[in-house]
């Protein structure tokens, strides 16, 4: 069986904002579809294999400590163009120090303080992908 993400589904307080980062970042990216479920506006913003439901919200965003969704991650061709594309938008790095010789990661917050995950993979091995006996520190 195959499994693959086809969507997540995200609460934020300006569904256009997070649009407007998720295109920064991701530049296949575009607003796939717009509404309104229960007087609340929703964007679907992706390309045509995956996207992410952003549902607009009042409340405040879950990364405050308690339970729920810590943050997304994306796998791209190329972490340093997401970061020069970001924070020329004028986004936050929030990358923690981080070093694996088979990848590349790097986390930044949208206009809402929701942090993202861009990761780039150095090697199509999945041993070493996803090798996490390694120590990663800078």
């Amino acid at each position: 069986m195959t499994v693959r993400l086809d969507h997540a589904n995200l609460a934020v307080r300006d569904v256009d904002a997070t649009a407007r980062f998720l295109e920064a970042a991701l530049p296949d990216f575009r607003v796939r579809g717009t509404g309104a479920w229960y007087g609340r506006r929703w964007v679907h913003v992706g390309n045509d294999a995956v996207y992410v439901a952003l549902y607009e919200t009042a409340a405040p965003a879950a990364r405050a400590g308690g339970p729920g969704l810590n943050h997304l991650g994306f796998e791209v061709d190329d972490v340093d163009a997401v970061r020069t594309r970001l924070a020329a938008a004028g986004y936050r790095d929030s990358t923690t120090p981080n070093a694996h010789p088979h990848r590349k990661r790097i986390y930044f917050e949208d206009a809402d303080g929701n942090d993202w995950e861009f990761v780039e993979y150095a090697s199509d091995d999945p041993a070493e992908r996803n090798d996490y006996a390694l120590r990663e520190t800078a």
